[in-house]
C-alpha cells in the first residue's frame, strides 16, 4: 500500500517510513509528487493535520497521513503549539529549526519554569472525503534546557531533557527517541488503527 505523507519535512519522512515500516505500507512524500503544501489556518494540531491529510489525498488520489506537530511551554501557555515551525520568525529570525531554539532559549532566559510538552497528531484518510479519518496523538513532557544538547533528531530535539533519560531528545540513540517521542506514541497508535480498520 503506499500512502502520502502530507509533509515536505525530510525529518518528520524518515522518522515515520521507520515507524510504519512493520505494516509494508510505503510512505511517499507529497513533495515528491508535486503537490504543494496545504493551507493551515486552525488553532489545534487535530484541524490542521487533518486539513494537511484530505489536501495530500485530494492531489494525489491516494490514502494519505499528516502529521502535526509542536511545541507547548506551560510559561507561554502553551504556545508556540501550531505556530511552533514560524516560531523564530516573530522575533526577526528566518524560519528555520535553529533559529526555533535560538529565540526559544532566549524568550525563556529569565524563567524559571521550563515545563514544556512536544505534541503530534497523526491524521489519515482513505481518501479526501473519507468520513472516518483515523486520529493518534502523541504528547511527551519535559523540561527546556539552558542550551542545546546532542546532535541527534532535529527541530527542539537539542533542547527537550526528557527527564526519565536525564538526556534531550537529541543525545538519545535515534531508536530510543523514536521509540518514546511523541511522534513515536502516535505512530504506534496509528499503526494500530491502520491494522484495525484498513487492512482487515
Amino acid at each position: 500500500m503506499k500512502i502520502v505523507l502530507a509533509s515536505n519535512n525530510s525529518g518528520k519522512l524518515a522518522e515515520l517510513q521507520a515507524m510504519f515500516s512493520p505494516l509494508g505500507v510505503q510512505l511517499l512524500r507529497q513533495s515528491d509528487l508535486d503537490i504543494g503544501e496545504a493551507e493551515e489556518p486552525f488553532r489545534t494540531f487535530v484541524e490542521n493535520a487533518l486539513a494537511k491529510a484530505r489536501h495530500a489525498a485530494r492531489a494525489s488520489g491516494l490514502p494519505a497521513v499528516a502529521d502535526d506537530a509542536g511545541l507547548c511551554v506551560d510559561a507561554f501557555g502553551g504556545l508556540p503549539g501550531v505556530d511552533t515551525a514560524f516560531y523564530a520568525t516573530q522575533f526577526g529570525y528566518a524560519k528555520g529549526d535553529d533559529n526555533n531554539v535560538k529565540a526559544l532559549l532566549e524568550q525563556m532566559a529569565a524563567i524559571d519554569n521550563r515545563r514544556a510538552a512536544l505534541v503530534s497528531t497523526l491524521v489519515a484518510v482513505r481518501s479526501a472525503d473519507d468520513p472516518e479519518p483515523l486520529i493518534a496523538a502523541g504528547r511527551v513532557v519535559g523540561e527546556i534546557t539552558r542550551a542545546p544538547l546532542g546532535s541527534n533528531g532535529f527541530g527542539f530535539d537539542p533542547v527537550m531533557l526528557i527527564p526519565e533519560f536525564g538526556k534531550t531528545f537529541a543525545q538519545l540513540p535515534v531508536d530510543v527517541k523514536n521509540a518514546n517521542s511523541h511522534r513515536g506514541k502516535a505512530a504506534r497508535q496509528m499503526l494500530d488503527l491502520i491494522r484495525q480498520q484498513w487492512l482487515i
